[in-house]
């Protein structure tokens, strides 16, 4: 066979999977082991075969062969004795031989079917007992008792050469007996031997399957698995340029290279990042140097504009107190409209100072209890909340680990905008709940004032973002917004329930750790659930 030839069979062989290598090897062992099996099943079938013949057929045929030897010596014994003397005790041996020969052919009868050597010899032995017995014993048994028998006296000559032939005969018979259990015997050993042989060679196989199959799974699989392995540790280890090189068989080649593919892909995914960290480094540094941009124009907001902005609010209310009324209407009104316009720039500077802290500006966080953060922010609305006639309740609250401040300016918003956002003819009913939700705590605000549109839910929490105008109800559009930024900063969320429509309902998750007091003592009055508040 040519080279040529034999490239397209070994490109058929590299092609094979581990699934296609295992099933033929499985199948290929099977086999063997089952002609192991078949060889071993008529080695050992032979063998009992054989010992069954020779314990069974070979050696009891012998031992009846004597035993009816012995039979036809007690007859020949009896009838001489009798003929002799005509005495009757001589005929119980020759009567008992009887029996035994009747026994003793009918056994070897059974035991010599098939073999017809052993069936010739057999009727030669009843042939020539029975020509015995016809002229001589029978005779002389029927002869008169307490008298010799003339018959056996003239006939001694003549039965002692039928018996002496038929003792030939039986000697004969034997032999061939004997030689057939010597053979059986020979057969047997043979067979045994043989036995032997074909075990060892089988287990010799079998350890030589076993040692096929084990390096057939070494080089086939394993190996080149703990290649792929050393390789993959390689990369896991830092070396990501070290290759992968399939080997083995075609799908674990294929598992090579998916691996090193991946290695690939990681490899320009990690340049990829480093490039991104360098940008996001330099963004970073850029985000640094706005945010110190930021806390400069924060200081210049509350510095440097708070004193013109407090002189020009000052003037203009003076201006308004002194010369109101003296003017004419339009003069009045521009001088309100001033007025109104410095104390909303105050206001709005304030509130947008106050949003730039939340996150940058911040006391540690501490274990508080938001009972009396409540009773605090309740305390500092309690002009609003008198004016409006609110009636406010709330669950039992439990203790966080936050930032005291800034959960204080969430209470004071969200409370105070429920106060603010009322029904014209309707007082505010404001109800705070708490519920525990696995490791965060699930807070919802909830009024019946005028409500949130759901198209408005996302754009309430956006910066600057109003519902209403200055004239209806007053305010910068930051609250909410500082709420979100507070909110997302102790790592919850914040949100509009649009399934509410009575009014409107603020749910917050916090997340945080119960203080190690205990909140009944510190509460007395409070811990059976939600109260009017004042």
């Amino acid at each position: 066979m040519t080279g040529d030839e034999r490239l397209p069979r070994a490109r058929g062989l590299a092609t094979w999977t581990t699934r296609r290598w295992l099933r033929v090897g499985v199948a290929v062992s099977m086999a063997v082991l089952a002609l192991l099996r078949a060889t071993g099943a008529w080695i050992l079938g032979r063998t009992a075969s054989i010992s069954n013949d020779l314990v069974d057929v070979k050696s009891p045929a012998l031992t009846l062969s004597i035993r009816l030897e012995s039979a036809l010596l007690n007859q020949e014994t009896g009838i001489r004795g009798f003929g002799l003397t005509g005495t009757p005790d001589f005929l119980e041996p020759y009567q008992q031989g009887l029996t035994e020969q009747k026994t003793d052919t009918a056994r070897l009868t059974e035991l010599l079917q098939g073999d017809r050597a052993g069936l010739r010899d057999l009727k030669a032995v009843q042939e020539a007992v029975e020509k015995w017995q016809a002229l001589i014993a029978r005779p002389v048994a029927a002869s008169p008792l307490g008298t010799p028998s003339a018959l056996a006296t003239a006939r001694a000559a003549e039965g002692k050469g039928l018996f002496d032939k038929l003792r030939a005969i039986m000697v004969t018979q034997q032999d061939g007996l004997r030689a057939n259990r010597v053979q059986a015997r020979a057969d047997l050993a043979a067979t045994m031997r043989l036995r032997n042989w074909v075990f060892s060679a089988v287990a010799v196989l079998i350890a030589v399957l076993a040692g096929v199959v084990f390096e057939a799974l070494r080089r086939g699989i394993t190996t080149p698995l703990a290649q792929v392995g050393l390789s993959a540790r390689a990369v896991a280890d830092g070396d990501f340029a070290h290759p992968i090189t399939p080997t083995g068989p075609a799908d674990l080649r294929q598992l090579s290279g998916e691996i090193d593919s991946m290695r690939r892909r990681l490899v320009e995914e990690l340049n990829f990042s480093e490039e991104a960290r360098q940008r996001l480094d330099e963004q970073s540094a850029e985000l640094q140097r706005s945010n110190a941009e930021l806390e400069q124009f924060a200081y210049v907001a509350s510095h440097d504009l708070q004193e013109p902005l407090r002189k020009v609010s000052s003037f203009t209310q003076l201006l308004q107190r002194r010369y109101g009324g003296q003017l004419d209407d339009r003069a009045d009104q521009y001088i309100d409209y001033a007025v109104d316009g410095a104390n909303r720039m105050q206001t709005l500077i304030n509130d947008l100072l106050a949003f730039s802290r939340v996150g940058r500006v911040h006391d540690a966080p501490q274990s508080i209890d938001l009972n009396s953060v409540m009773k605090r922010t309740l305390s500092a609305l309690s002009v609003s909340i008198e004016e409006a006639g609110a009636v406010i309740t709330r669950d039992e609250l439990p203790a966080l680990v936050a930032d005291p401040t800034q959960v204080g300016m969430l209470w004071q918003n969200l409370i105070g905008n429920a106060v603010k956002f009322r029904r014209p003819e309707q007082a505010p009913a404001i109800h705070v709940s708490a519920e525990q939700d696995g490791r965060m705590w699930r807070f919802a605000v909830t009024d019946n004032g005028i409500g949130i549109a759901p198209e408005y839910a996302e754009k309430v929490f956006v910066l600057f973002q109003r519902l209403h105008t200055k004239d209806t109800y007053n305010g910068s559009g930051i609250g909410l917004a500082m709420c979100k930024k507070i909110v997302e900063f102790h790592g919850g969320t914040i949100s509009v329930d649009p399934e509410y429509t009575a009014g409107t309902r603020i749910i917050f998750t916090l997340a945080g750790e119960p203080l190690e007091t205990d909140l009944a003592s510190t509460a007395p009055a409070e811990s059976s659930g939600a109260q009017p508040t004042p």
